[in-house]
């Protein structure tokens, strides 16, 4: 596929506009370099820096340039946290477009610590439900109740997406849930795997309770492909893979429905670095890969995913995080450049 994409682009609050940039000036590389590939970027506002001057984090004329766009390009906004204050951009976007699966990959990369040099695993997240599904009560001073809602619907798509994931690659799904607690809601996320599991015999299937797959990520972590599970778990989880192989500042998301998506690296805005131009860009960059293969441009997300790699190898420019003192611009620019050498 090649062509013209309209991107919506929330830069984000903190250090969002930096990465956000930064990844940028990389898919720009991508246009140099493949020439009939091109982006047509809608700048929009969202974020809790909005509010004053919208009343809501996530204006109408955003919501309008997400509709008209192929895909939603995000930076980390920051999300209050004060009982009443509005949902997270992240849900309302996932809501509004039913962006169903979160998908989060992990994986060792060349000069980065991490715990073994051979993790490479995806965790699949549903997306729309859980205790994300954001509603909560204070049925008397002092005491709430946050309701967690898992339907069977949900639950069978999100596997599926799993398991087609897993069949491309290692064959191998792992369902992580905590139903021997969570008796009803668990088991209706984990009957819908088993059934769902029925349709694809070649991949080999792992049941692991939430608990235990937390030690198991780090004791074995080579040993997962696909994992799938419920949408606070998969949270957790994703976060903690990412610890496995050097930190938020390489992990990128992608959310994903049956037409749109929304891409976006997994930390968040850190607003006590903001302005300083020393974040790791890496967590945008692959987003922005992420970004391209769910476009169809899946030569040009290979191209960004060798750049960033063949970068980190050489281990000339380097962040702060990774015990180098390379800026943003400058991680963004070395990358750009590893772009149009391997075009």
């Amino acid at each position: 596929m090649a062509g013209t994409y309209r991107i919506a682009v929330i830069p984000g609050e903190g250090i969002g506009p930096e990465v956000v940039k930064a990844a940028l000036k990389v898919l720009d590389a991508v246009q140099e370099a493949a020439g009939s590939v091109r982006f047509e970027y809608l700048m929009c506002e969202a974020g809790v820096s909005v509010i004053p001057k919208y009343g809501t984090n996530l204006p109408e004329e955003t919501v309008e340039k997400l509709k008209q766009s192929h895909a939603c390009f995000k930076g980390p906004v920051t999300t209050p946290e004060e009982p009443g204050s509005p949902v997270s951009v992240a849900v309302k976007i996932r809501t509004m477009f039913d962006l169903y699966a979160n998908v989060r990959p992990a994986r060792s990369l060349p000069n980065v610590p991490c715990l073994r040099p051979d993790i490479d695993l995806v965790i699949v997240r549903e997306n729309t439900e859980g205790f994300y599904y954001a509603r909560e009560f204070e049925i008397a001073p002092g005491v709430g109740i946050s309701t967690r809602l898992i339907t069977r619907r949900a639950s069978e798509r999100v596997a599926r997406f799993a398991f087609n994931l897993a069949r491309k690659r290692k064959k191998k799904l792992t369902y992580v849930h905590k139903a021997n607690i969570l008796k009803l809601t668990d088991s209706i996320f984990k009957q819908a795997v088993l059934d769902v599991a029925e349709e694809y015999p070649e991949v080999e299937v792992e049941e692991l309770r939430v608990d235990a797959a937390a030690m198991q990520l780090v004791r074995r972590p080579q040993t997962f492909d696909v994992i799938v599970t419920t949408n606070m778990f998969g949270d957790i989880l994703s976060d903690e893979a990412a610890g496995l192989v050097g930190g938020l500042g390489l992990a990128a998301g992608a959310n994903l429905g049956e037409k749109y998506g929304m891409f976006e690296p997994v930390h968040g805005s850190a607003p006590k670095y903001a302005g300083q131009n020393k974040v790791n860009p890496v967590a945008t960059i692959l987003a922005a890969k992420m970004l391209l293969e769910f476009l169809g441009e899946t030569g040009a997300a290979e191209k960004v995913e060798k750049s960033v790699i063949e970068v980190l190898r050489e281990g000339k420019v380097k962040t702060y995080d990774l015990g180098g003192s390379a800026t943003t611009s400058q991680m963004a620019e070395a990358i750009a450049e590893k772009v149009l050498q391997n075009a």
